[in-house]
């Protein structure tokens, strides 16, 4: 849900000249990254993604960012530039598509091939524009350039937004890798030079601003997924993110050299692997890959399976095989299983839960806990450090984290000696103004639910409602009043689904509701809706009283 700000109105007119900076989504939680900025009437749109829902969300596919800001002004729009081709990051611009088609999405090859992918099963033909790391476009009124981030998924881009109320990086997220798989660095000279011309405002990563240090080296990576695939009895399953192609290649190379055949399980991976393959950024040996309906016909010990579901995800491949409902793969004890991946905050007892399932039929679990089979693609604080250090921004607005992650980012704000350090969370509206960053008002930003084909048809009522009657149960009270004279025909019915298994759990409760009846009759009440109210408040209260429980109670009132 959004986050109200009584004490913050609406943001003024823009005065001419300034820069309007509003995230509407990333800050404050991991995931819907969505900043607009806006410059003489014009609209740019950096990212726009989705958030995943947790336990207290029940049956939410996708939660998007609240487009009503924008909705009014989307002739406006100049572009969407995306920095990278994560889910976080792209995954809502279908939905915003709906609204205006031909907006022109930016990015890089294999980010706007993911998101042609995606569009492709929306049957939405995107307007799209390739880019490369040192090119510069002129989208008047903002002056873009690109450059090369190292990320846990390939062509990952920052972008620096030049405007008369002056220059902007947006570094996306980042990671300071030396001895990156596919040798692109993160282009650290470059942010060095723009420093030296003099950056106005910086929107950096946060997600590991909390975490000392320097990044692992990917390539460290690779000999521990070796030895793990060599000593291995059975199967091999490996689980990762769908867009972490660096890491299936080390998976894949350590098939290849201890003679596994390979089959990719999963929508998400099979289509991300086939799309980084064709684009040249995946090296598939020849003769490795397998369709899963032939695994049965080879030895488990010549067997590694690629899988989604590093998440604990309900309905994800590795999930279906840790509970015993895969109808291809069943776990036994010979078989080891690789989490190639880090937590998402808010997954933990997602993924503990698998892993326990796996434990409970004899696999060998390999996760980050225990060895190094993953490292994150954030950047840790020294390497914030090391950025802050090159860019000198006089402005820093910390993005991509929860509360904690923008705090400790904005700490290392302060010890570098950044002039100015806002925080700020979905919503809020920031104003660079005569090279000043400051907080000038808030608009609506709520959440948006995905629910199946819909989109904003469920809200925070009908969740509160969906959590009640998963926690608490559901309790119907049927009574039978005559259409004629207003007199109910007969003893009240209670019938109940999650509540109790007891037949005689509501005997108690019976002889109170029949009193309720006999006051309302003395009293004339014969309004239907009215005798309905007075039921349910009798029968809530005896509830409380006598089980400690706030189930959902609807009377039905029948009239014959």
């Amino acid at each position: 849900m959004s986050h109200p700000h009584p004490e913050l109105g609406l943001p003024p007119v823009l005065p001419a000249g300034a820069l309007r900076v509003v995230a509407l989504g990333g800050l404050g939680e991991i995931g819907r990254n969505m900043t607009v900025f806006e410059f003489d009437g014009r609209l740019l749109i950096v990212d726009c993604g989705v958030l995943f829902p947790e336990t207290e969300q029940p049956g939410i596919d996708l939660i998007l960012p609240d487009f009503s800001y924008i909705r009014d002004r989307l002739d406006d729009i100049e572009a969407i530039v995306l920095t990278h081709g994560h889910e976080d990051h792209i995954g809502a611009v279908p939905y915003l598509l709906r609204e205006r088609a031909n907006i022109p999405i930016i990015g890089s090859r294999f980010t706007l091939a993911l998101l042609k992918a995606k569009l492709k099963e929306h049957r939405i033909e995107p307007v799209v524009r390739e880019v490369v790391e040192g090119d510069r476009l002129d989208l008047v009124p903002f002056d873009l350039e690109f450059f090369a981030v190292n990320h846990s998924i390939p062509d990952a881009m920052a972008v620096a937004i030049r405007t008369e109320a002056g220059l902007v990086l947006h570094t996306g997220d980042f990671k300071m890798d030396q001895l990156p798989l596919d040798g692109r660095l993160t282009d650290l000279g470059g942010f060095s030079r723009l420093g030296v011309e003099g950056v106005d405002l910086l929107l950096s990563d946060s997600t590991n601003a909390e975490v000392p240090g320097f990044v692992t080296p990917e390539r460290e990576i690779g000999p521990v997924l070796d030895e793990v695939v060599r000593t291995a009895q059975g199967r091999v399953v490996v689980a990762c993110f769908a867009s972490h192609v660096h890491r299936v290649q080390q998976v894949l190379d350590a098939a290849d050299k201890h003679k596994r055949k390979v089959a990719f399980v999963g929508r998400s991976m099979v289509r991300n692997m086939a799309v980084a393959s064709d684009l040249g950024l995946l090296r598939i040996p020849d003769g490795i890959l397998v369709d899963i309906k032939e695994l049965e016909k080879l030895e488990a010990s010549r067997v590694l399976l690629v899988s989604t579901g590093s998440q604990g995800e309900p309905l994800s491949a590795l999930s279906r095989m840790a509970n015993r409902s895969h109808h291809q793969i069943r776990i036994d004890e010979r078989d080891t299983v690789v989490l190639a991946s880090s937590l998402i905050p808010g997954n933990e007892n997602a993924v503990y839960r698998v892993i326990n399932g796996l434990s409970r039929w004899g696999a060998r679990v390999v996760h980050k806990g225990v060895a190094k089979v993953h490292v994150s693609g954030h950047a840790p604080a020294g390497e914030l450090l090391f950025l802050l250090n090159a860019v000198k921004p006089s402005n820093l607005l910390p993005v991509h984290g929860e509360w904690r992650h923008l705090r400790a980012h904005a700490e290392l704000g302060h010890l570098t000696g950044v002039d100015n350090v806002v925080l700020a969370e979905d919503g809020v509206v920031v104003d660079l103004i005569e090279g000043r960053a400051r907080i000038v008002g808030a608009v609506e930003c709520g959440y948006v639910y995905v629910d199946g084909l819909e989109v904003g048809d469920v809200g925070e009522s009908t969740l509160k409602d969906r959590r009640i009657l998963g926690d608490e149960g559901f309790i119907s009270l049927t009574i039978a009043v005559d259409s004629m004279t207003g007199k109910v025909t007969g003893a009240p019915q209670i019938a109940a689904r999650g509540f109790s298994d007891d037949p005689k759990a509501f005997d108690e409760v019976l002889p109170l509701l029949e009193a309720e009846l006999d006051r309302a009759a003395v009293d004339g009440v014969s309004d239907p809706h009215q005798l309905g109210q007075q039921l349910r408040r009798v029968l809530g209260r005896w509830v409380s009283d006598t089980y400690r429980r706030r189930p959902m109670i609807i009377p039905v009132v029948l009239e014959v």
